[in-house]
């Protein structure tokens, strides 16, 4: 930004500690770090939106040639299919048709694709799939029980 030496910023200080005084320093000091902090701030922002706007220009120009390299590649593949197209009308005569040119071809190709039908899955109403005889012998809970019917139910039995 500004280049100023040691010996410089030396005079500035003294200067202004004889200009302001002793007691105004500290805050006239505090104001001119936060200005250049502001204002380095706004160059970097400025400078953040110089190189944005160039990257957006490098975007736009490298867009466009890959939009005139797909076009140039569209009429090169439309010249080969037509001259593909007359040679083979040639050789085979007047009763070839490609197969995207008669209506008949558009109603084939909708028969052919099936119609989106609904599963009719609802996840809420999904079931396990193991089964309760498994469920009995691995000793899975199916059932809630409270913690105090579960002690009782395992409680060695007394013995008279």
């Amino acid at each position: 930004m500004i280049d100023i030496g040691l010996s410089k910023m030396a005079l500035i200080g003294a200067v202004a500690l004889i200009v302001i005084g002793p007691e105004k320093l500290p805050r006239v000091a505090r104001t001119v770090g936060t200005l250049l902090g502001k204002a380095q701030r706004y160059v970097s922002d400025v400078k953040a939106e110089v190189n944005r706007s160039m990257e957006l220009d490098e975007l736009r120009k490298m867009k466009d040639t890959v939009e005139n390299a797909a076009r140039d590649v569209e009429q090169s593949i439309q010249t080969s299919a037509s001259d593909f197209q007359k040679d083979m009308e040639q050789s085979l005569g007047e009763d070839f048709t490609p197969l995207g040119d008669g209506a008949g071809a558009s109603q084939e190709l909708s028969t052919i694709v099936p119609a989106y039908k609904h599963p009719g899955k609802n996840w809420r109403l999904k079931r396990g799939a193991v089964p309760q005889w498994y469920k009995a012998r691995a000793g899975v809970r199916t059932r809630a029980q409270s913690g105090a019917a579960r002690v009782a139910r395992f409680r060695p039995r007394k013995f008279h």
